[in-house]
């Protein structure tokens, strides 16, 4: 007898309170370590680069992929991928960029409908000006704790974590 109830695929993967295994000691002590780390380590180093320079560590990051693009432009779309953002949340940080002149955007020459974000030249000097500090933070704060050995642990770890959540 069906209860009329619509389950969504959402819903249908919604663990039971009642079944759902909680985390052992190893696990819970895993995720602790690893949520409060990464987010100290953000807050810290995105503090430094706006106190140091007005600059968020998202803006930064934004620089950056532009910076590494053919041509120092992306589709808006890539660049919220590759931020890891929503669409809406990246049009009002490159609102306020573009407001900075650090960044443009133009119309996609290959598709009308499409819209990419463009590093200025004045973009470009901030970026040169703003990375000395994030490289040193990221060194200071994360690099000069680990040995080789755990730097490629880490980075396997999380391109594990990253294509799953992807969908990669």
């Amino acid at each position: 007898m069906s209860t009329g109830a619509v389950t969504t695929p959402e819903k249908a993967r919604e663990p039971d309170p009642a079944t759902a295994p909680w985390l052992d000691a190893s696990e819970a002590r895993a995720w602790r370590a690893f949520i409060n780390g990464s987010q100290r380590l953000t807050e810290v180093l995105n503090r430094e680069l706006t106190e140091a320079h007005g600059v968020s560590i998202d803006d930064y990051r934004i620089l950056v992929l532009l910076s590494e693009s053919e041509r120092g432009a992306l589709r808006m779309s890539e660049l919220a991928d590759g931020i890891v953002s929503s669409r809406s949340r990246l049009t009002h940080q490159v609102r306020r960029l573009e407001k900075q002149g650090v960044v443009r955007r133009e119309e996609c020459p290959s598709d009308g409908r499409g819209v990419l974000a463009v590093l200025t030249p004045a973009g470009r000097e901030l970026l040169a000006v703003v990375a000395p500090t994030h490289v040193a933070g990221v060194r200071t704060h994360l690099v000069d704790h680990l040995d080789r050995t755990e730097q490629e642990l880490l980075a396997t770890i999380f391109t594990r974590i990253d294509s799953a959540l992807s969908g990669a």
